[in-house]
């Protein structure tokens, strides 16, 4: 789907369509809001939880490690690149 059809989507109040990007990307998200990164999108309010931040992290390692070989260079970069910065977000979280 293109990224005109996704904003139509979201305008439209349809979700987007589902790829394996969209996937991680969501499982990210979740782990920033309870890194405290950013606010919960159904409260507003900042809710950390670094216990649900390491679990959605965690899903991502297994995800990685689960698909290892049926990614694309573009999938997995993705997903390397989310999971460094992810790790590096709660170690300083953790170490706060």
């Amino acid at each position: 789907m293109s990224d005109k059809s996704d904003t139509a989507n979201a305008a439209s109040g349809q979700l987007p369509e589902i790829t394996f990007s969209t996937f991680i990307l969501s499982l990210a998200s979740s782990a920033l809001v309870h890194l405290g990164e950013v606010p919960n999108p159904e409260t507003g309010a900042m809710s950390p939880d670094p216990e649900l931040a390491k679990h959605s992290i965690d899903t991502l390692a297994m995800l990685k490690q689960k698909t290892k070989n049926g990614l694309t260079p573009d999938e997995a970069s993705m997903l390397d690149s989310l999971l460094y910065e992810l790790k590096m977000k709660y170690v300083c979280f953790t170490k706060k």
